[in-house]
C-alpha cells in the first residue's frame, strides 16, 4: 500500500535538511506533486497531507483527475508541466493555473489569443532545453532571450520564470551543469527585463524525484516530484 502522507513528510524533511545545509529557507521551495502516476484517491491523500500544487503532463489526464478535488488548505494550484499542443490550448485553460512548458512563439500566440477571448491572464514559465537533447522539448538556450523578449509584448501572458529537465543520467556533474545554465539564464533575464510588467523571474522550476537535491544546490525554488510521493 502506498503511504502518501509518510512519503510527503519524509520528502519535506529531506528538502528542509538540504536547504539548511545550503543556508536556504525551505519555506521558499514550492513542491509540485506530479500526478502522472497517481489516481484521484492518491492525489486527494496528498492534498489532505498538505500538498497545494499539483502538476500533470497531459491535458486529458488532468481533466479526469483534477475536477472536484478539494484541498483543506484552500484552492489547489494546477500546473501544466508536459508539452502543450496548440490544439489543446482551449481545454488546458479551463484546468490549469500555470503552464510551465511554453517553448515557442506559436504556442504563446495561441494562448494569448484564447486569453484575450476569455478576458483573463495566465502565468507561464519558459521551458528551456538546457541538456540540448533532441528528444526533449524546450526552447534552445541561444533562442530563449529572444522568445522572452517577444512574450514581454503580450498583454495576457505573464512570464513568471523558467523550467528545465535534466538529462537522464546518474552523472551529477552533467545534471548540475544543466541546472546551473538555467540559473544563469534566469539571472540574466532578471537583469535585462527588470521593471517589465509581464516578465518576472519569480520561479526557477528544476529538479525531480531523482535530482531535486542537486537542483536545490543550484538555486531551484520549485521542484516537481512524482515518484517520491506516489510510489
Amino acid at each position: 500500500m502506498i503511504q502518501v502522507e509518510e512519503n510527503i513528510i519524509r520528502l519535506k524533511e529531506e528538502v528542509s535538511g538540504t536547504c539548511q545545509k545550503l543556508g536556504r529557507d525551505p519555506s521558499e521551495i514550492v513542491l509540485v506533486a506530479v500526478t502522472k502516476l497517481a489516481s484521484r484517491e492518491l492525489i486527494q491523500q496528498a492534498m489532505d497531507a498538505g500538498i497545494t500544487d499539483v502538476g500533470e503532463n497531459k491535458v486529458q489526464e488532468a481533466v479526469k483527475k483534477y475536477q472536484g478535488l478539494k484541498s483543506p488548505l484552500g484552492p489547489l494550484k494546477r500546473h501544466m508541466i508536459g508539452h502543450l499542443q496548440t490544439n489543446k490550448v482551449k481545454q488546458a485553460l479551463k484546468i490549469f493555473d500555470l503552464v510551465q512548458s511554453v517553448d515557442s512563439l506559436k504556442l504563446a500566440r495561441e494562448l494569448e489569443k484564447e486569453l484575450q477571448r476569455l478576458n483573463r491572464s495566465l502565468d507561464i514559465l519558459i521551458q528551456v532545453n538546457t541538456s540540448s537533447e533532441k528528444q526533449k522539448f524546450g526552447v534552445d538556450q541561444s533562442q530563449a532571450l529572444g522568445l522572452i523578449q517577444e512574450l514581454g509584448q503580450f498583454k495576457n501572458l505573464k512570464v513568471m520564470g523558467l523550467m528545465t529537465m535534466a538529462p537522464l543520467t546518474e552523472e551529477e556533474g552533467a545534471i548540475g551543469r544543466c541546472f546551473r545554465d538555467l540559473k544563469k539564464l534566469h539571472d540574466q533575464v532578471q537583469r535585462e527585463f527588470e521593471g517589465s510588467p509581464h516578465i518576472q523571474m519569480k520561479f526557477l522550476s528544476m529538479g525531480m524525484s531523482g535530482d531535486y537535491r542537486i537542483a536545490l544546490q543550484e538555486g531551484s525554488n520549485m521542484i516537481r516530484i512524482g515518484r517520491a510521493i506516489f510510489k
